[in-house]
């Protein structure tokens, strides 16, 4: 695996550098010292992943540099910050142009403080395919019979803080399907990015809670390293099974929890984001006779994972952001969030 460092003090890129060197099969592509230079060496040499600070002098900070990079030669990048605190902005800036995760910068070369660095790029390396271990592909939960109360869930990853924002700030303050958002970032950041969202959406935006139940006129949004999942009673509950899922909260787990709990018709949105997942368990929606869309890949920072759900057919449209969102309210002022069968 051959990773960059972008990053313009000498002491950090040593210790980022000695946390790469000391994984066996990882080696240093390039290193740069501001976001121009890394722009311009990721068009020269692009690497499996790039370890992206935000905070760099010059015309492009390390948002910007991300934006441009995957507009024009995209690949993984990992945003490693001295100090994540008090940068949510800038934070979900990076993550909204196609960043996939943030972590904080080890301070030493001790390897109890790197190893949450090399944790997560251990999960970037199986998320994108270096190491990645077969996976079994998801059945379609049994047939239920399908009552009217709607339900909206939705799956996103790379980009997909912008992109939630696009559609959340479609709905009116009066409409009356619950909504459930799995999206992979880190639980630190959960709380901060429901205050983000909260400021475009008329909705309210919170943090799902064990034991919440999904509601009208609120947004729940998935709050740790677990999976969000419902169970029988309809209650949503974090669970660390499967331990061999490396998308953590998992989009596949929430959508095929709800297919087989919820007793009502369910609405699939599966967003811009890198890898697979959300295709199987959008997939499975549909097989059910559920309503489904994928964004379409003009919009999609990222066109892994609804391209994924393209190539299944999991998918029945696809729309931009914008789009989806008029269209969840076209369809619950119709009342036609109804079974497909």
């Amino acid at each position: 695996m051959r990773i960059a460092i972008v990053n313009d003090l000498d002491a950090v890129r040593r210790l980022l550098r000695h946390a790469v060197c000391s994984q066996p099969g990882w080696q240093i592509s390039w290193e740069a010292h501001d976001g121009e230079e890394a722009i311009r060496r990721c068009a020269q040499d692009t690497p499996d992943l790039i370890l992206m600070d935000l905070l760099m002098p010059g015309k492009k900070n390390g948002a910007e540099a991300t934006r441009a990079i995957m507009a024009t030669c995209p690949c993984p990048i990992l945003v490693v910050m001295a100090e994540v605190a008090g940068h949510d902005p800038l934070v979900f800036e990076a993550l909204s142009a196609g960043a996939l995760d943030v972590v904080n910068c080890p301070t030493s070369l001790d390897p109890s403080d790197q190893q949450g660095l090399v944790a997560k790029i251990q999960l970037i390396a199986r998320l994108t395919g270096h190491s990645l271990r077969p996976r079994q592909v998801l059945p379609a939960p049994p047939a239920q019979t399908l009552a009217r109360a709607p339900l909206v869930v939705i799956g996103a990853s790379a980009g997909g803080p912008a992109a939630l924002r696009v559609l959340l700030a479609e709905l009116p303050e009066t409409y009356p399907v619950p909504i459930v958002i799995a999206q992979h970032l880190d639980e630190k950041f959960a709380g901060g990015m429901a205050d983000w969202l909260s400021s475009v959406s008329r909705l309210a935006v919170v943090v799902a809670q064990p034991g919440d139940r999904p509601q009208a006129g609120r947004v729940m949004l998935a709050g740790t390293n677990q999976h969000l999942v419902m169970r029988e009673n309809g209650e949503l509950v974090y669970a660390a099974e499967p331990l061999d899922q490396p998308y953590r909260p998992s989009v596949d787990e929430l959508f095929a929890s709800v297919a087989l709990y919820w007793p009502g018709s369910i609405i699939g949105v599966l967003l811009t984001g890198m890898g697979q997942d959300g295709a199987r368990g959008l997939l499975a929606l549909r097989r059910l006779g559920h309503f489904t869309f994928a964004q379409d890949r003009q919009s999609a920072a990222v066109y892994g994972m609804p391209g994924t759900a393209a190539q299944f057919g999991a998918a029945i449209t696809q729309m931009n952001p914008a789009a989806i969102g008029r269209e969840l309210v076209r369809m619950a002022a119709t009342q036609s969030m109804i079974s497909m069968k």
